[in-house]
């Protein structure tokens, strides 16, 4: 897979631009590119162990496959270890990746049980030199930090880091206001981004609950910070770029139905068939497709029609069916219902 050598020298950190998550499991090439074909400005790498890197077995150099068009990239790190980030950065850098993220704001167990990830909180010094690390060997512009507002609740780091991280050179910060331990429960404090907002001069990032394209405007509005990052609302709907781009201009966002849907559908399936086309891509996509359909009359019929599909021919005629899909509830359904914590 070709390396997209990136010429930019900074990212597009603006309202009106919004931004992928890394998802682990989800941020693949063939994502990426539906997401961008909607109007995702920036898109992150899933989630790459910089220890792996070291090593370059075939599954982490799968997470950085790339495509020319696949850009501004963000390549997002994690892992505990500081020594393991000097090769990391150096291979990545060797490959033409521009720009980084480092993770420290994963929440999952088995992220957090090595001290990797929001447990990276627990520990500022090993954050500090890690994001020291990267930013020495990126350059200026170059790297951010993911992060939440602490560990545990009662004790909020997360503008102590802020500073700490813009005084070391770190480029921009996003803030996902929960913290490590409460995982995906509750709901994000957008007033934390507001504050951290204030605290520094870095550009700030937004993401936490940013199931629907509203959403992400009004996170904009009440905060004041720089962009928003989609993550669980992208999973659900890729075209939620598309109508933030509608909602920012004060125009009306395209129709949630059937055919848009169907339309989604096939060019995810065209674009995992050109950039993988693996028999792991081809189960894996079988699995995302009912993902995009919720909402709608007979998902479970369609989910066990895509289920049972042993070819791309066969999963692009299943898959077809949700052009004629309608709405479960005639009064319309809340993004933020169907998506699991």
């Amino acid at each position: 897979m070709p390396i997209c050598i990136s010429t930019m020298n900074t990212l597009p950190i603006r309202p009106e631009i919004p931004w992928l998550a890394p998802l682990a499991g989800y941020s693949d090439l063939p994502f990426r590119m539906l997401c961008r074909a909607h109007g995702a400005g920036v898109t992150n790498t899933e989630m790459v162990s910089a220890k792996g890197l070291c090593y370059f077995n075939r599954g982490t150099s799968s997470l950085l496959n790339t495509h020319p068009e696949d850009a501004p990239l963000v390549v997002q790190l994690f892992g505990a270890d500081p020594d393991s980030y000097h090769q990391a950065m150096d291979k990545t850098l060797e490959m033409g990746f521009r720009f980084f993220d480092l993770n420290a704001g994963c929440p999952v167990r088995k992220v957090t049980k090595s001290g990797s990830g929001s447990r990276l909180l627990e520990n500022p010094d090993r954050l500090y030199a890690i994001a020291e690390i990267m930013v020495n060997k990126a350059g200026p512009g170059a790297v951010g930090v993911k992060t939440r507002l602490g560990w545990e609740k009662g004790v909020d780091t997360f503008l102590d880091v802020a500073k700490r991280l813009e005084d070391i050179g770190v480029a921009w910060l996003t803030l996902h206001p929960r913290y490590g331990k409460q995982l995906f429960s509750g709901q994000a404090d957008w007033s934390r981004l507001a504050e951290v907002k204030q605290a520094v001069s870095i550009p700030i990032v937004g993401s936490g609950d940013l199931y629907t394209a509203e959403a992400g405007v009004r996170c904009l509005r009440e905060t004041g910070i720089d962009a928003v990052m989609f993550a669980r609302g992208a999973m659900f709907d890729p075209a939620i770029f598309e109508r933030f781009h509608a909602l920012m201009r004060g125009e009306e966002s395209p129709p949630r139905d059937g055919e848009h849907l169907a339309r989604i559908v096939r060019m995810h399936i065209q674009y995992t068939r050109e950039f993988d086309g693996s028999d792991r891509s081809f189960r894996k996509l079988r699995s995302f497709i009912p993902r995009y359909a919720k909402g709608l009359r007979d998902i479970r019929s369609l989910r066990n029609e895509l289920i049972s599909c042993e070819t791309w021919e066969a999963l692009e005629s299943a898959a077809s069916r949700i052009r004629e899909m309608q709405p479960a509830d005639p009064l319309g359904f809340d993004p933020a219902d169907v998506i699991p914590d």
